[in-house]
């Protein structure tokens, strides 16, 4: 009987939260396979958290970065030389230095999942000595691993050019084939009239992902309520921006949700938005798990008109994309959709159809051969 694979995933946060993490690790154990997750968390919980599985280990951020790093460096080198895997999945740049020295090593296979094209992360783009550092190091040790993973055929073509690799592995970000079987009434919730249209954002509250400009606006439809759910450190800034505005009723911050229970909340709304601004390489190809989210969640898309977004939206027809530099054209579209309830029904019925093409289980079968 052949042995069960060993498999070792590490991340640079909490993988309970990530579903990119959740569907492949549990894709793996229903194919045979042993899989151990490391993670780390400075978000949500101020303890570790351990089961058979998974590992979580509770870090503090504070000002002092350096601090933060070599708790996070200590941790992982310590937990990646007590492990034993045939292969390693370093699932962001953080962890690919560290994941593919031990792993070389142990002689294991590396897997490095790179998610975002990381020398242009939104954060980065006024660093460009920063923007080197993370680039060498990048060039450095992707070249040494089995299998460099993407989330978009941008990303892909971007990446074997820059470092001069081949065949690299479209992954998307896409959510498991499921129906929302207790959907939550945010209207009882939180007391919204049953008039008015719920927007939802999911994801990290970070700069350039459109809140700003999408808070602009609920103040001026007064018929709009937008719910966050999800965490990050602007979190206190838009809560400010929205009680300047007085709409600190219709602005709600309902936390970070866990990735089993995160398509009930998703489909409490009535649109789904995903505007991220072009202000880096990584934005402009983005393809982000949230917007596939949504249409699980049979909700039509507001999303920005970047490339890989835009192509989903048109192929589907499940939202519309928009040029979100003009707060104007978010306004334009949500007032319309308002007072066009069956433009709405038209989009959500297509997000059934193109549901049943874009989930997780259909996205493995294209890609275990290669994993497995």
């Amino acid at each position: 009987m052949e042995r069960s694979k060993k498999i070792h995933i590490s991340f640079l946060g909490n993988p309970r939260y990530d579903s990119r993490i959740t569907n492949l690790s549990n894709s793996l154990r229903e194919d045979g396979c042993k899989v151990s997750v490391l993670g780390f968390d400075w978000f949500i919980s101020s303890e570790d958290n351990f089961d058979d599985e998974t590992k979580i280990f509770a870090i503090k951020k504070n000002k002092l970065s350096l601090f933060f790093y070599l708790q996070f460096v200590f941790i992982l080198i310590s937990e990646l030389i007590r492990s034993n895997a045939d292969v390693y999945f370093a699932e962001d740049i953080y962890t690919l230095p560290f994941v593919t020295t031990i792993a070389k090593i142990k002689k294991a296979k590396v897997y490095y999942n790179s998610r975002e094209i990381y020398a242009h992360l939104g954060g980065l783009r006024n660093r460009p000595t920063l923007q080197n550092i993370v680039k060498s190091i990048e060039k450095f040790f992707i070249t040494k691993v089995d299998i460099v993973l993407t989330t978009g055929p941008l990303d892909s073509e971007y990446i074997e050019k820059l470092y001069k690799i081949s065949d690299t592995l479209v992954v998307r970000n896409i959510p498991l084939y499921q129906k929302a079987v207790s959907k939550i009434d945010f209207r009882s919730k939180y007391n919204i009239d049953q008039d008015k249209l719920i927007l939802i954002y999911q994801g990290v509250i970070l700069p350039g992902r459109g809140l700003k400009q999408i808070i602009n606006v609920v103040a001026r439809l007064p018929k709009t309520v937008l719910i966050i759910l999800g965490d990050g450190e602007q979190k206190i800034n838009y809560k400010e921006l929205a009680n300047k505005l007085n709409i600190s009723n219709r602005v709600i911050f309902a936390g970070t949700v866990d990735q089993k229970d995160l398509i009930n909340y998703t489909a409490g709304g009535d649109v789904g938005l995903s505007l991220i601004e072009n202000i880096s390489i990584s934005y402009y190809h983005a393809l982000p798990n949230k917007l596939f989210e949504y249409i699980m969640a049979g909700l039509p898309v507001l999303c920005s008109d970047l490339p890989q977004m835009k192509a989903i939206i048109e192929k589907y027809n499940v939202g519309e994309s928009i040029n979100i530099e003009n707060e104007e054209n978010i306004f334009s579209t949500l007032d319309k959709w308002y007072k066009n309830p069956s433009l709405l029904d038209f989009y959500k019925i297509n997000c059934e159809t193109a549901a049943k093409e874009l989930n997780w289980q259909e996205e493995y079968k294209r890609v275990k051969t290669r994993l497995l």
